[in-house]
């Protein structure tokens, strides 16, 4: 008789662990996975996928008003919002069917519930049934969190109720800055809300490099978004079907809805995580884990969101790949998590890979900055008051490209392949040696002859 009845038991659904259940059953293991809500998990159900089609539905309209300046003559234009999320949820039944058929393609067994640890190596599914397994990976993921309570809280919805809501609304107030907030905001102001954006920092997109920040903002401003900063939700009342707002700074906002959009925190509550003895990360709340996605139970492993390292899905199948090559593949292998490139589907797009202007002056002695802000050529015709920003970051020393910066159409696109010339270390010169594709915005990255900005840290005497 068998020590343990699978050889992995994986707790979750989603693009991370679907891609360890598939790897590791490939490799000969028994696996097993738990899902107690829908196989694809945040990014294909709530998440990455629907809100790029939420942002691709919301481009329409621009398309629209920039054919005149083509000659196109467009009348009786009308959208409908329930025919949007209707064809969504099908395109997203799509994809959960595709992802439960792989898993069992694979030869992985799914659990349709929910799944907690007992110990180390038992679990109890909700069923009643119980499981041991050999190795066990946390791949629960994460969701909206709203932050400390204030009066009204309950009115508040997240991203998971805005794929799902039955009319578009009129007017809508979004507190957050990051990418969810402001990738819904250029949705709802797309297929035509008013959008009132509020953040307690003191300008949208922490994190990211500055000049992205302040670009993005006034394309976004242009837009007629309105973008209060430095400013907090206080209280939410109601009024029948309508809300307000009561901001920090004493003033207040109508609107049909009131989205938070200011984090999200991992799923570790009621898995057992105690009874297993699975350690959290007091610095971020999410499972503690070694390079290896290990915990601190030499069995269990954990990946993704729950970890809360870089909540993002490429990371997590990285993540679930390099758990199932190491322990079932006996390949080790372990996930740089530098150079990550990331997209925010904001209106207009952003695109980044490696450092920004600010950590490489942070840990570097001479870094030249090569920066162009132009207006795109579709937009000569069209009218739009629109630029583009494109930013190298460059070690001055080395003359290697430690970052990519850009923000306009395509932006993800254009960076995904750039992020393979950052991630081999390419240089300068390697840029400029490329010859332009043109007439293209992508041409200026190997264009941009000329320093804007070259910072040299005296030496110490």
């Amino acid at each position: 008789m068998a020590e343990f009845d699978v050889d992995l038991f994986v707790i979750g659904g989603g693009s991370g662990g679907v891609r360890a259940a598939r790897i590791a059953a490939g490799y000969g293991a028994k696996v097993m996975v738990a899902e107690e809500y829908r196989m694809g998990g945040t990014c294909v159900i709530r998440g990455c996928v629907p809100k790029k089609l939420f942002v691709l539905g919301s481009h329409v309209r621009h398309e629209i008003a920039d054919a005149a300046g083509f000659g196109w003559t467009i009348s009786d234009v009308s959208f409908d919002w329930t025919t949007l999320v209707a064809n969504k949820d099908k395109e997203i039944a799509r994809l959960e069917g595709i992802y439960a058929a792989n898993v069992e393609k694979s030869g992985a067994r799914i659990a349709k519930t929910r799944a907690v640890l007992e110990d180390a190596h038992t679990l109890r599914l909700m069923t009643g049934e119980k499981v041991t397994a050999k190795y066990i990976l946390i791949a629960t993921g994460g969701a909206p969190n709203h932050g400390r309570e204030i009066p009204g809280i309950e009115h508040v919805i997240s991203s998971n109720e805005a794929f799902h809501l039955t009319e578009l609304p009129k007017r809508i107030v979004i507190q957050g800055g990051g990418y969810i907030a402001l990738e819904f905001a250029g949705i709802f102001a797309g297929f035509g809300s008013d959008v009132t954006v509020i953040y307690r920092g003191d300008n949208i997109l922490r994190g990211f490099d500055e000049d992205v920040r302040k670009h993005v903002r006034a394309e976004m401003e242009k837009q007629g978004i309105t973008i209060i900063t430095g400013c907090t939700i206080e209280k939410v009342d109601r009024y029948g079907n309508e809300f307000t707002t009561h901001l920090s700074s004493g003033s207040s906002i109508a609107s049909e809805k009131v989205m938070f959009a200011i984090g999200r925190h991992p799923n570790v509550a009621n898995l057992g995580l105690e009874k297993a003895g699975v350690a959290i990360n007091p610095a971020n709340g999410g499972i503690a884990v070694d390079e290896w996605s290990k915990t601190s139970v030499d069995n269990i492993y954990a990946i993704g969101d729950v970890t809360h390292r870089l909540n993002l899905t490429p990371v997590a199948i990285r993540e679930g790949h390099a758990f199932a090559d190491t322990v079932f593949g006996k390949r080790p292998v372990q996930v740089d998590h530098s150079t990550i490139p990331t997209a925010v589907f904001s209106q207009p797009e952003v695109g980044t890979v490696g450092l920004t202007e600010a950590q490489a002056r942070a840990q570097f002695d001479h870094v030249d900055i090569y920066k162009a802000d132009f207006r795109p050529i579709k937009a000569t015709m069209s009218g739009r008051d629109t630029r583009v920003l494109m930013k190298l970051v460059v070690d001055g020393a080395s003359d290697r490209v430690l970052g990519c910066h850009i923000v306009g159409d395509t932006a993800a696109e254009i960076v995904q392949a750039v992020a393979i010339a950052v991630k081999m270390k390419a240089t300068k010169a390697d840029f400029d040696a490329t010859i332009a594709l043109h007439p293209t915005a992508a041409e200026e990255l190997v264009t941009m002859r000329t320093p804007t900005a070259r910072y040299v840290r005296e030496a110490a005497e």
